[in-house]
């Protein structure tokens, strides 16, 4: 599923984008900024999107930019004050970065605000036939479609690793769903993030999305659309709102994802670090949340897996974005290609907006695990389909903790 306007990529009826092996697209630049700004709301190509008269780091009145940050930025040709100002708006192919060096992603105070989150929305479906194998490899029968299930509020209780993606594109704010995962190289003090390559990168035509941001637990009680358009920031991000200062997706998705997913489909995924929009309190988003799934890069072959549960955001209609669903259902298999890896697929009404979702099986250890993520789907719903998680995951995976590990 590409998400849609705020999933960008996931909409059910296209091929998210997915990665491939040992070439890795790690993003590049994070930025221990915080810029204040006037947000506008998703496909507001004529609101300014000005900063307020301050922009402050670490609460000071004076913005205060590392210089080895202030150097990156200025060989990416970026001009703080304009980028801060809006000039994030351009996406002139040359400044659409692309390369896996190239991420930037300076944060910028209160762009997320409640009222933008709510509206941030997907982008316009493109039609994805129901059955879209046709090739030589393994694929099962379409499954039964099974109705998502609203999960029950307060989310925080029930699957506190959840929440929402939200990003720009040049189609507008968008919005993807996403998982808080372990890391390796900090135990128990995880701020590490899984998501879809297609909620990060455009793929084979475009280059990284930007003002990537986390927030777990999005809408944690469940508050109905119209008292969500009242809501203060606390209601609609009860632990906060975190930046990726890092992204890393497979070379895969970077060279063949496309609108519908594309060969870069079964390689779909991304790893997120991020840190909180106020700065730094010295606590792990694992530990602000209270949880972290490990994932499970060895998951069980579909025959030997009973179920998965597939989580999100879904945002097309009959959905709206505002609530966290589920989907349970034993996997099948779909295969884009004879030369491609096997996705596992499951029955599910979820739609865009979903994209990215972790999907939860017991794993290889006997424990719950996150084994895949919610990539592509028709647009008349009804499925979904998600990467196997191998050697390529993992690469991105340990990439991003390793990068970390010292810090």
């Amino acid at each position: 599923m590409r998400p849609t306007r705020p999933s960008s990529a996931e909409r059910t009826g296209r091929r998210p984008r997915r990665g491939a092996p040992p070439v890795l697209a790690a993003l590049g630049l994070t930025a221990a900024l915080a810029l204040t700004a006037t947000a506008c709301g998703p496909g507001d190509s004529e609101a300014d999107g000005k900063p307020t008269a301050s922009a402050t780091a670490g609460g000071s009145d004076t913005l205060q930019i590392p210089d080895d940050v202030k150097e990156r930025l200025k060989k990416h040709g970026i001009d703080l004050d304009k980028w801060r100002g809006g000039e994030w708006k351009n996406w002139d192919r040359a400044t659409w970065l692309r390369e896996a060096k190239d991420y930037v992603n300076p944060i910028i105070q209160g762009l997320w605000d409640p009222d933008r989150m709510r509206k941030a929305d997907k982008p316009p479906e493109k039609n994805v036939p129901n059955d879209i194998s046709g090739d030589k490899g393994v694929t099962d029968p379409v499954p039964a479609p099974v109705r998502a299930a609203a999960v029950r509020a307060p989310y925080h209780q029930n699957l506190p690793e959840l929440g929402k993606l939200f990003f720009d594109s040049p189609e507008g704010s968008m919005v993807c769903s996403a998982t808080v995962v372990k890391d390796p190289a900090h135990p128990g003090k995880s701020n590490m993030v899984w998501t879809a390559g297609h909620c990060v990168h455009a793929g084979a035509k475009g280059g990284w999305y930007r003002n990537i941001a986390f927030v777990p637990s999005y809408n944690n009680t469940s508050l109905p659309t119209a008292q969500l358009q009242k809501a203060t920031k606390q209601q609609i991000a009860p632990y906060g709102v975190y930046w990726a200062d890092w992204a890393q997706t497979s070379q895969q998705w970077i060279e063949g994802g496309g609108p519908t997913g594309g060969q870069g489909a079964p390689y779909d995924f991304a790893v997120l670090h991020v840190t909180p929009e106020k700065g730094a309190d010295g606590k792990s988003l694992e530990e602000t949340v209270g949880g972290a799934l490990p994932v499970d890069f060895n998951a069980p072959a579909v025959p030997k897996i009973a179920s998965m549960t597939a989580n999100g955001y879904p945002a097309a209609k009959p959905y709206d974005g505002q609530k966290l669903y589920q989907c349970k259902d034993r996997p099948g298999r779909l295969s884009l290609a004879a030369s491609l890896p096997t996705m596992y697929r499951i029955g599910c009404s979820m739609t865009g907006g979903s994209s990215g979702g972790g999907w939860i099986a017991t794993g290889s250890d006997g424990s719950p695990s996150l084994v895949s993520n919610t990539s592509i789907g028709p647009v008349t719903a009804g499925w979904l389909a998600g990467p196997r998680l191998g050697k390529e995951a993992k690469g991105v995976y340990d990439s991003v903790s390793t990068k970390y590990a010292g810090r």
